[in-house]
């Protein structure tokens, strides 16, 4: 047997990234769809696309990671759920498209290899992608000495998803006076975390600390997993309502301000009614805490929004009611106007 010791010294344990691939086999096959040919370990996943169940599919892919958010993580050594928050700051954003997603792959970078630690990692990948409907098919751990300080890693996601040709959703056909509908977002998701950190630090605020509104911690509660808005969305599309649905919106990085003016057609823009739906208690906190202008909290995080969908200004009642039939608690937040850009107005009715 080939002795690496030498590389080992060097920083890289080719045994534990064998231990690890051991320990995340039993989280990968939890995740596995038909269409899946072969197991991990291999040099690449394999899916076969089943073509019998589309007219004209086109492949829909996104990329994304989880950012500074694992900082959190690393703090309070509680690695199971960033996987999912992995999985859906991707899926989410193919879902935008109106795809539904197919196969997922990951990528994890750290320091020092320690299997258990990736099996931690892996587990809510998994956990995230059984929510998503997706299958994990594959990725990569790479163990990088002198690159990452000693415990921290650092997370990547990929995935692919499929639609037909004549379903996308494109916002094409978005027009003024179209209504915008939005879903409740878990809390901060995974945007806006150097802000938060920043915060924190500039108030002596420790992740311990307890977070009354919720009677959890602040560590806790900034923890919250990002919400996956597959099935709902999915559903939805399934419904008679589907026509009036002409485009959507992920509320990620650069908040409701930049996120959902993306998919209008140009000479449009939106007016936003802040008040229309209730706003988490950790938003709160931050601008109290940190004292942020109400502007930048919509420019840097989703305010308690994180999907939003375009509507037919007529049908707007009946796509709300589908989606309470769903179990979700929709919200009426805006619509669309001529012009560019975002208006607020406060709404005091709530």
């Amino acid at each position: 047997m080939a002795d690496h010791s030498l590389y080992k010294k060097a920083g890289v344990d080719i045994d534990a990234g064998n231990r690890a691939v051991k320990l995340i086999e039993k989280h990968v096959a939890s995740t596995v769809r038909p269409e899946v040919l072969g197991g991990i370990g291999g040099f690449s996943g394999l899916f076969a696309l089943d073509i019998g169940r589309y007219r004209e599919p086109v492949l829909v892919s996104g990329s994304d990671g989880v950012g500074t958010k694992l900082k959190i993580a690393q703090m309070l050594g509680k690695h199971d759920t960033v996987g999912i928050d992995l999985v859906a700051m991707c899926v989410n954003d193919i879902l935008v498209c109106g795809a539904e997603p197919l196969f997922f792959l990951d990528y994890v970078a750290c320091g020092r290899l320690l299997p258990e630690l990736v099996e931690e990692i892996v587990k809510g990948v998994a956990a995230g992608c059984r929510e998503a409907g997706c299958a994990l098919i594959g990725g990569e751990t790479a163990e990088m000495p002198d690159f990452y300080p000693p415990g921290e890693y650092d997370l990547a996601g990929f995935a692919v998803g499929a639609v037909e040709r004549g379903e996308i959703l494109d916002g094409s056909g978005i027009r003024a006076g179209d209504v915008l509908i939005g879903l409740p977002s878990s809390g901060v998701h995974s945007n806006g975390f150097s802000l938060v950190r920043h915060i924190l630090r500039g108030c002596g605020l420790s992740l311990s600390d307890p977070f009354p509104a919720t009677g959890r911690t602040l560590g806790e509660e900034l923890l919250t997993p990002t919400r996956i808005y597959v099935k709902t969305i999915l559903e939805l599309r399934k419904k008679p309502v589907a026509p009036a649905i002409k485009g959507a919106a992920h509320i990620t990085g650069g908040g409701l301000t930049e996120n959902t003016t993306r998919v209008l057609p140009e000479g449009l823009g939106v007016v936003i009614r802040r008040g229309a739906w209730p706003v988490p208690p950790v938003f709160r906190f931050l601008q109290e805490k940190g004292q942020v202008t109400t502007e930048e909290m919509y420019r840097v995080f989703n305010m308690g929004i994180g999907f939003v969908v375009i509507v037919e200004k007529d049908r707007a009642g009946d796509v709300l009611l589908a989606l309470q039939e769903l179990g979700e608690e929709p919200f009426v937040i805006g619509s669309v106007r001529e012009g560019s850009g975002v208006d607020y107005i406060d709404d005091l009715r709530r």
